[in-house]
């Protein structure tokens, strides 16, 4: 009986070394954004792109926000066809929303629409599941389910990979919509509660779980200036200082990840919270958009040091010059 129970009690040890060792394996995925933005000659080129990500297999991939440009209109039927596109992934897709899509739909070519109208809409059309999207899909876990006092905010969401805790936050380019009018301000009030909130909540879990890192992905370009952490008209000035104080105390990687700005930057612009100094655990990368349909994959090794490397996925035949 009792070699019966040592092997019993050996069998688990394996196992559980085995779901550890499992647990911290290197993985992959992929992020981009800001397309398509000319329509309808730039499908062929996102559905490239869509080709490319399916034969790259990734663990999932994140798409941070700006489904069109800006002169698009901001249609059901469009927010439909994204939906579509969406679903075409192989693995699972987290979408982040960006401004595109909402904030600026008041503006005439792109319909001339109720941004909160819109905004109402993208819920309803894209957050109305607990799941991902894509052929393969996973849970994600959102604020709205865990957080009673944020229940509409149903596009923040965390989920957790190997050790990793990503996150998807509401943070759209035109200044957070802290701009325009008092219904805009309003919105962007409480918004931006319910992002501190989740912002503080995620931290706070990866301190308690002891996950190796986390990564925030969001579609602003908050560093498009560096007034935008201290300015008082900024949108952006409470979430870089919420980002700032939990990761000089967290110390372990954190990766932001965003598009906006339409260029492919890897940098290191997050400071402390008295602006002094370089936050050396908080890597920013900024992915491609708009003329550029293209994209990244993000290599993550939870047993490194430092976690995350990074490879363009740059498809000649997307490029504008040179083609084959």
């Amino acid at each position: 009986m009792k070699s019966l129970k040592a092997l019993f009690v050996g069998l688990l040890i394996t196992c559980s070394l085995a779901i550890s060792a499992q647990s911290l394996d290197p993985f992959k995925f992929i992020a981009f954004g800001d397309v398509p933005y000319s329509i309808p000659e730039d499908y062929v080129r996102y559905e490239r792109v869509i080709s490319a990500i399916n034969k790259s297999n990734p663990s999932f991939s994140v798409f941070v926000g700006d489904t069109k440009s800006g002169s698009t209109p901001c249609s059901d039927e469009y927010n439909q066809k994204v939906k579509g596109y969406f679903n075409q992934f192989t693995s699972p897709l987290i979408y982040s929303i960006g401004d595109n899509e909402w904030t600026d739909c008041h503006r005439p070519l792109a319909g001339s629409y109720d941004p909160l109208e819109r905004l109402d809409n993208l819920r309803s059309t894209f957050f109305d599941t607990q799941k991902s999207f894509g052929k393969q899909q996973i849970s994600l876990i959102r604020q709205a389910d865990i957080d009673p006092k944020h229940k509409k905010f149903v596009e923040n969401a965390y989920w957790v990979k190997n050790h990793i805790l990503f996150v998807s936050i509401h943070i759209p380019g035109s200044n957070n919509n802290f701009e325009r009018n008092e219904q805009a301000k309003a919105e962007y009030y409480d918004r931006n509660q319910a992002n501190l909130d989740w912002i503080q909540r995620t931290f706070d879990l990866a301190l308690t779980k002891g996950y190796l890192g986390i990564v925030f992905c969001y579609q602003a370009d908050m560093f498009y200036t560096p007034t935008q952490a201290t300015d008082a008209d900024s949108g952006y000035r409470d979430t870089l200082h919420a980002l700032s104080k939990n990761a000089q105390e967290f110390k372990k990687p954190v990766l932001l990840i965003h598009g906006d700005s339409h260029r492919l930057i890897l940098d290191q612009p997050l400071k402390t919270v008295d602006q002094k100094h370089i936050l050396e655990n908080v890597l920013r990368l900024e992915v491609m958009g708009a003329d550029q349909i293209q994209a990244v994959i993000i290599g993550v090794n939870p047993k490194s040091e430092q976690p995350f490397c990074f490879t363009p996925m740059l498809l000649r035949q997307n490029m504008n010059v040179p083609k084959p």
